[in-house]
């Protein structure tokens, strides 16, 4: 397909997915009952275009710019978050005041914050619901090397049911947020099966902490190839179909080239919603160049935004607002708080 053919094929393509999608219909059986004969009636519901309309258009607004032949556009099935919503999640964890705002403030004083940022999100786009997400770090890369050697703490099962509760009772998505360090995705992801079997519950990884050779993380930058991407993207995707729930987010964290490999390889099943997150800090001239550089040029399929309250605002300039941070194009859906 040539390059300037490429708007016009995906435009028809939605088209199509509406079109098909109008004429689905969902039933259930509603049991009819008499004096002699009990009788099953089937009764026709009819699919939500008007939601399916929406995320369409929003799909099509997002990615008709791009002069790409690998971007998907991948059908968006029932339950699914993206593109209907824009999550805005806090991040951290509960041992630590400085990894990030999740565990820096007290629960409620947090949970407060977090819905006054939903508040102003909805404010700046009322075209996208906004809704509340806490991002939890659930395998945290060391410096020690620790008893296995793999450079990483689990936490406890206590703390993530802890964050689930917390978003239980908010209404809240959960992010699981994986740092590897000389562990792998492979052996980390399939830990927290028990909790990315609860419809609420997504994935996060990080390349950053992703290690190859001897180097202790934080000292090098790490990597995913897509190879390891798409372990988790397919993990998903079978918890999904196992456990029938609506489809899953994965978040992958990049702000250098070299931190996913071959991004176009990555899969992009329905069952997976891709958010490529833009997770470097500094001025907002830095953030937008690597979001240009990194994101924008690698959608793979849906865009994070990711702020951090202190190291954004290290030189003394406020932080980035959420009217700047919608400039970006696509616009981010997911937005994270550190």
């Amino acid at each position: 397909m040539e390059r300037n053919h490429w708007h016009i094929w995906a435009f028809i393509l939605l088209v199509f997915l509406m079109q098909s999608c109008e004429q689905a219909k969902t039933t259930e059986v509603q049991e009819i009952k008499s004096d002699t004969i009990t009788a099953k009636k089937e009764i026709v519901k009819p699919f939500d275009t008007l939601a399916f309309r929406a995320g369409a258009d929003t799909i099509w607004r997002q990615l008709h710019y791009l002069d790409s032949n690998w971007v998907k556009m991948t059908p968006v099935i029932p339950g699914a978050l993206l593109p209907f919503h824009r999550i805005v999640a806090f991040y951290g964890n509960l041992n630590s005041t400085r990894m990030g705002i999740l565990g820096e403030l007290p629960r409620q004083q947090m949970i407060t914050k977090l819905m006054e940022e939903v508040k102003i999100w909805q404010q700046a786009d009322s075209s996208v619901k906004v809704i509340p997400a806490l991002h939890l770090i659930a395998v945290v890369a060391q410096r020690a090397p620790g008893a296995d050697k793999k450079y990483r703490g689990r936490m406890s099962d206590q703390m993530i049911k802890r964050v689930i509760s917390w978003a239980d009772s908010i209404g809240a998505q959960v992010f699981l947020d994986i740092q590897v360090g000389h562990s792998t995705l492979q052996e980390e992801i399939p830990q927290l099966d028990t909790f990315l079997s609860l419809p609420n519950v997504h994935l996060g990884i990080d390349a950053e902490f992703a290690m190859r050779g001897s180097h202790v993380p934080g000292t090098v930058m790490g990597q995913f190839e897509a190879s390891d991407v798409n372990f988790a993207v397919d993990h998903l995707k079978k918890i999904v179909k196992q456990h029938h729930l609506p489809p899953k987010i994965l978040i992958v964290h990049r702000f250098k080239e070299m931190m996913i490999q071959d991004a176009h390889l990555i899969h992009n099943p329905p069952e997976v919603q891709v958010v490529m997150d833009m997770d470097g800090w500094g001025s907002k001239e830095l953030k937008f160049s690597t979001w240009k550089r990194y994101i924008e040029k690698y959608p793979v399929q849906y865009t994070g935004f990711k702020l951090f309250y202190k190291n954004d605002t290290k030189s003394g300039k406020p932080l980035m607002t959420p009217a700047e941070v919608l400039s970006r194009n696509p616009k981010p859906l997911y937005i994270q708080y550190q």
